[in-house]
């Protein structure tokens, strides 16, 4: 069972492979800052590039936004690096890239294949403080998309910024947003 929202997210450390460096990494480079954990279940594989791919090409408007991406699969930090070294979609790759060969944060996220060591396809969106904002896990033959994730993090960010109004099912950045009230009930 995946970890639920609006919990903190739980203590880890890790070696993760950033802009051609070995890095450690714990729950606290997370805080501070919004930040999406995007769990893939492995390197060398078919709909996982795609994905992590996708998501390179948004990285930088993702730095926009404050956002810190922290992929996350099963495999070491090294086999990170050689698909990074071997790949053209994976070397465009500049956010950070975690090894989880314990499987610590699979599980602390709830995300870990029972028996298979592989993470699920699930992406968690943290907020500045720690605490699960939004999630979302697919079936593994199911890719996400980048824009339906930064349009969720808009929302997110909107919400946190604004006390008291939400956002409507396909809200975009700049549209009209909802007040809840009295008012509003049976009247949308």
């Amino acid at each position: 069972m995946p970890q639920a929202l609006n919990t903190a997210i739980k203590p880890f450390n890790a070696t993760a492979f950033h802009q051609g460096e070995f890095v450690d990494i714990s729950e606290k480079d997370l805080l501070g800052k919004w930040a999406v954990v995007f769990f893939y279940p492995a390197d060398f594989t078919f709909v996982c590039p795609t994905e992590l791919g996708d998501l390179a090409d948004h990285y930088e408007e993702l730095q926009k936004l404050g956002v810190e991406v922290f992929s996350v699969s099963t495999d070491t930090h090294f086999t990170h690096k050689a698909w990074h070294d071997s790949s053209e979609t994976i070397g465009k790759i500049n956010y950070y890239m975690v090894g989880d060969q314990t499987a610590t944060i699979t599980n602390n996220f709830g995300v870990l294949r029972e028996g298979q060591g592989l993470a699920d396809r699930a992406t968690f969106l943290i907020d500045p403080e720690g605490i699960i904002q939004a999630m979302e896990v697919t079936a593994e033959g199911i890719g996400r998309d980048a824009e339906d994730l930064l349009r969720k993090i808009k929302a997110a960010q909107y919400v946190a910024a604004h006390p008291g109004e939400v956002c409507p099912a396909k809200w975009k950045e700049g549209e009209a947003t909802l007040a809840p009230s009295l008012d509003l009930v049976g009247k949308i």
